[in-house]
């Protein structure tokens, strides 16, 4: 077990404490695939997860899904493109003035690239086409990459704030709607009980949690934030997200 500090630690004391929890119980069960410390962790199961939500009408139904980057995730994103789903994806840490990349399967099945090959987040960026958030489709299905969730839909990442930045800023624009379902996969020990992990004013919650063994549809409480909140945005945020100043001004 690493003893360096995660990156973004300090944030949150009580949240910071629930994630290295998190990864201490992964690890100690030997339930991760590779390093989880400062990482939406990869578990064993992601694959029987993502095959888990492809049998329910919410993924049936959707045409065009969004889908963090993480390692958890690149089964999900595999099998979306096996479906035929048009897939949107974040550059890692919205480091980029484009940032996210659309994968269309019929385009890439036109070009000869493999959907294995596009499915982690290094080829997905080589191979996918750029896009900015305004050329971006309404999106039927929003998954998203967790450390910790709980039964009523709370969930936090790994403390840097992009996911709830990317979903502010699709609420606004009107690509993820009221009724757009919000998901996440993870493994069993990531799932706690509600009072141990508190949604703030910014935090978009979920709407369904999907393990190996389990579906479990929040029926949440928690109200998603009407857009993004920029007053609770930090300076290290708009420091390293290089379109983010721009956006803020251009949507007053």
């Amino acid at each position: 077990m690493s003893d360096s500090a995660p990156r973004w630690q300090g944030r949150s004391p009580d949240k910071d404490a629930l994630r290295q929890q998190v990864w201490t119980q992964l690890e100690d069960q030997q339930a991760n695939i590779g390093p989880v410390r400062s990482h939406i962790p990869n578990f064993v199961g992601a694959e029987q997860a993502a095959e888990r939500l492809a049998g329910l009408p919410i993924w049936t139904r959707a045409a065009v899904v969004k889908s963090n980057p993480d390692a958890a995730q690149s089964p999900l994103r595999l099998r979306a493109l096996q479906d035929g789903k048009r897939l949107y994806m974040p550059i890692p840490e919205l480091k980029e003035n484009l940032p996210f990349v659309l994968l269309d399967p019929a385009e890439l099945l036109r070009r000869g690239i493999p959907f294995e090959e596009v499915a982690g987040h290094r080829g997905a960026v080589q191979h996918g086409r750029k896009v900015r958030f305004d050329e971006m489709e309404p999106l039927d299905l929003v998954v998203t990459g967790c450390v910790a969730v709980t039964r009523r839909g709370g969930r936090t990442g790994k403390g840097a704030g992009f996911a709830d930045i990317e979903l502010g800023i699709m609420g606004a624009l009107g690509l993820v709607r009221p009724e757009t379902p919000i998901l996440t996969t993870v493994h069993p020990l990531q799932v706690f009980d509600d009072e141990r992990l508190v949604m703030l004013g910014h935090d978009w919650p979920l709407d369904w949690i999907i393990t190996p063994d389990e579906v479990i549809e929040t029926q949440t409480p928690y109200p998603r934030p009407a857009g993004i909140l920029w007053d609770q945005v930090q300076p290290d945020q708009f420091r390293d997200i290089p379109f983010l100043a721009s956006l803020r001004d251009s949507l007053g």
